[in-house]
């Protein structure tokens, strides 16, 4: 059974200041999510799952439905703030979404293969949907799940603070400990992350991130399931909360309830966060085409 590239792409872009998800930045008119796909596709991926927003589902629809149709399968899931458990109303005045592992979880109905969550708006790099899409199509244990780790100051922008899960793994590779930290900086050729006192902590910047590219089995529905229960209990009422998905992967491994291999896959990564690092992109992959790992014209 091939995998399933399951993208994130229902968050609003607010820091970006627009659709970002389809900001082009190859040659031809190409978003990242072109070339996320294009790496899925020559990595072994059967399908292609969009989680977006239906207040923009047609320019999605108008952007890609002709472009892949017979290049590989793809299916579109709506992630709207009252698609909530049985028991749960939307509070007045929510905006903002509920989070990645809610994103997740409403894919439960369409993703019934071992797959992988990314964002829509980062690249990974070729290398990284190949180890995920061995990782998927070798692993035959139901809890037993994946990521790709990226070096921290690889992932920084130079543009503002940026959220990151820091990663520890042990001796074999094995993901022990996630922190999600939501304001990490860069400063000259050092990284900080700002404490809730305000203050700031030195990074080393070689620590392992999570940029949210993990592999999963189907199994994790049913307790992401329950476990966005529990989060509405006491966060619901709170209008910024989010269910983070390293945060709930770190309460799965604490609990016993899961093991996550953290995967090299050796790939550059890069964003864009802010408008300003939509130079750095272009050239970024303007160089990869040059080096010959992209055609010039992806579709």
């Amino acid at each position: 059974m091939k995998p399933t590239l399951l993208i994130l792409a229902a968050g609003m872009g607010s820091r970006f200041g627009g659709l970002k998800q389809v900001e082009p930045v190859g040659p031809n008119g190409e978003a990242i999510i072109d070339y996320t796909i294009y790496d899925a596709i020559r990595a072994g991926f059967g399908k292609v799952v969009f989680i977006i927003r239906e207040s923009f589902a047609d320019a999605f629809k108008e952007k890609f439905n002709e472009k892949l149709k017979g290049k590989i399968e793809v299916d579109y899931v709506y992630q709207e703030l009252d698609m909530l458990p049985e028991g749960f109303t939307l509070p007045e005045g929510r905006e903002k979404p509920w989070g990645t592992a809610h994103a997740i979880l409403v894919a439960r109905d369409v993703v019934k293969e071992p797959f992988c969550a990314l964002n829509a708006d980062d690249f990974y790099g070729k290398n990284a949907y190949k180890v995920m899409a061995d990782f998927l199509t070798s692993s035959t244990n139901d809890s037993e799940y994946s990521m790709v780790g990226y070096q921290l100051n690889n992932t920084l922008s130079d543009h503002g603070s940026v959220s990151r899960g820091i990663c520890e793994v042990d001796a074999d590779n094995n993901l022990q400990k996630i922190v999600e930290t939501t304001k990490i900086f860069k400063k000259g050729d050092a990284a900080y992350s700002v404490e809730e006192d305000g203050s700031e902590k030195p990074l080393t910047g070689k620590e392992s991130a999570s940029m949210n590219i993990w592999g999963f089995k189907p199994s994790v529905f049913n307790t992401l399931e329950g476990r966005f229960v529990n989060f509405l209990k006491t966060e619901i009422s709170k209008p910024k909360s989010e269910m983070f998905i390293p945060s709930v992967v770190f309460d799965m491994i604490s609990d016993g309830e899961c093991s996550v291999k953290v995967l090299e896959a050796d790939s550059p990564w890069f964003g864009v966060t802010y408008k300003e690092d939509k130079p750095l992109v272009v050239a970024k992959i303007n160089r990869l085409i040059e080096a010959g790992d992209y055609p010039e014209k992806l579709w």
